[in-house]
């Protein structure tokens, strides 16, 4: 007896990617509209130190940071937003930034010094006497959290 085969062509479904752009454009909406775009950044190394008892901010668009670092010379510089700033153009640059706010930021105005490990307590003084003078009395200070060494 004669046996005939057959071919079989076992050949795998193609895969429908019709709907993968729509995919990929709703991932890509969702991290647009989920992920923080920082505003500025620091334009000196800066080593936040450490602290015990921390809170959080809670009304971030009112808060300002002011960077104060220090360079290998030991040679002091303030950073408020993109640009470098003298100490007695602190409280200058602060009432700018203030004037920009609504009134109910401007309620809310918080002044976020975050400042080197190194940088002299003078420094920092001088900064805050020139906030005082200014006007801007509501102040924090950045701190990473973590066991402070003693």
């Amino acid at each position: 007896m004669i046996k005939i085969r057959r071919k079989r062509h076992h050949s795998v479904p193609m895969l429908n990617l019709a709907s993968m752009p729509d995919l990929i454009f709703t991932v890509l909406f969702f991290f647009m509209i989920v992920t923080h775009m920082r505003t500025e950044s620091p334009k000196m190394k800066i080593d936040i130190p450490d602290g015990k008892e921390l809170t959080k901010a809670e009304h971030k668009r009112s808060i300002t940071n002011l960077y104060i670092g220090t360079d290998r010379n030991g040679v002091s510089h303030i950073q408020i937003g993109e640009k470098f700033v003298a100490v007695e153009e602190v409280g200058a640059a602060v009432m700018n930034i203030k004037k920009r706010l609504n009134d109910e930021e401007q309620d809310l105005f918080t002044i976020n010094i975050r400042a080197d490990k190194s940088t002299p307590m003078g420094v920092v003084s001088d900064v805050k006497h020139e906030l005082r003078k200014a006007g801007a009395l509501n102040i924090r200070y950045s701190a990473m959290e973590g066991k402070s060494e003693k």
